[in-house]
């Protein structure tokens, strides 16, 4: 991920890249190899301390999070980091209370919110274009062999935070909650079918959103057909993106129920006023905007939090085999602190597949 970032940073005027930080000194000195103007360190705290840089972008594995985001922002530094956020609202709580009131703050990777196929279905469900959203579809159907989970922080509660929901799906759950808004409750399952891992490798899920849209989720480290999908059934139109990794205009279809017949409107609907994928790029592009307006950016706070309180739901309905309110797990819920609520045991038991 970490290429992905450098590249978006060295393509934007405003940035100046002085620094790379990795504890593996042979990985760092690959990684300046285009950019030897970046100074190398293996430790953190040192670059903080004698580069004191605007912005700094977090791309280690997720248990590291907390304790490098809130020692970034208490440098005065503002965060990009990589999803998911960290393993707990807990951890997400603490790294928001090490923001400054006016900045710095940290704002985390939800890259397939930008772009202008999101902006602009964002603007036909806003204004009611497609009528009112009634059934959705949330789909990332990944394939990921035993070499993928060879690598050691992998496929383990305690520095992965969970399986495909957590660490896979959970950009089309963000991007889903960005086009149809707050839900009420969830109900979820969850599996581990085939790989020798910690965490689950399969969840489902049923949403209900605050607008009565009931939607159905899936994510899966098992599928060999990988895909990425979002389909909202709207009053007027379904509206439905495929794409794997990332998308653009070409990638969104509308198709207007059978009573929509004004070919002005409908044309409208596919025609964005301009074509922009999903990338760090946009994502970085905004960030830039709200540090030099000292504006709250996006997918931090508040907005940034809402990801992980549907992911929180999903794995406690999974564990104790009922539906999740938007507003039961509070500081005193153990699913709070640990995502899986000190019992992992019960989300594979609950899903294990059969032998026979």
């Amino acid at each position: 991920m970490a290429t992905h970032h450098l590249s978006a940073l060295s393509e934007h005027d405003e940035i100046d890249l002085v620094a790379a930080v990795d504890v593996d000194p042979a990985r760092l000195e690959t990684f300046r190899a285009e950019n030897r103007t970046m100074r190398g360190y293996t430790d953190p705290h040192e670059m903080l301390s004698a580069e004191k840089p605007d912005l700094v972008s977090i791309c280690t594995p997720p248990a590291l999070h907390v304790e490098q985001v809130k020692q970034a922002l208490r440098a005065g530094a503002w965060v990009w980091c990589e999803k998911p956020p960290c393993l707990s609202l807990a951890g997400y709580d603490e790294m928001v209370d090490a923001e400054g009131t006016n900045g710095p703050y940290a704002s985390f990777v939800f890259q397939q919110r930008f772009g202008s196929g999101t902006e602009h279905a964002g603007t036909l469900l806003s204004s009611g274009e497609l009528g009112t959203p009634l059934v959705a579809h949330c789909q990332t159907t990944w394939y990921r062999d035993s070499r993928y989970f060879s690598v050691p922080w992998r496929g383990k509660w305690e520095t992965e935070g969970g399986g495909p929901a957590m660490g896979h799906g959970i950009h089309q759950l963000d991007l889903l909650l960005h086009l149809l808004g707050p839900w009420t409750e969830v109900q979820a399952m969850t599996g581990r079918l085939r790989h020798d891992i910690d965490t689950e490798d399969v969840s489902t899920a049923l949403v209900r959103f605050s607008s009565g849209t009931l939607a159905t989720i899936v994510n899966s480290v098992l599928s060999p057909d990988e895909t990425s999908r979002i389909r909202l059934d709207c009053s007027e139109a379904t509206l439905e993106l495929i794409h794997l990794y990332g998308h653009g205009n070409e990638n969104w279809h509308y198709t207007p129920a059978p009573h929509v017949t004004d070919e002005t409107r409908i044309a409208r609907w596919r025609t964005p006023e301009r074509d922009e994928p999903s990338s760090h790029r946009g994502m970085l592009r905004e960030l830039v905007t709200a540090m030099r307006t000292g504006k709250r950016p996006p997918c931090s706070g508040r907005d940034g939090r809402l990801v992980l309180e549907l992911l929180t739901a999903l794995y406690k309905s999974a564990a104790t085999g009922r539906a999740v309110s938007a507003t039961e797990i509070d500081p005193d819920d153990p699913y709070y602190t640990v995502i899986h609520g000190g019992s992992p045991e019960k989300l594979i038991q609950r899903g294990k597949a059969s032998t026979t």
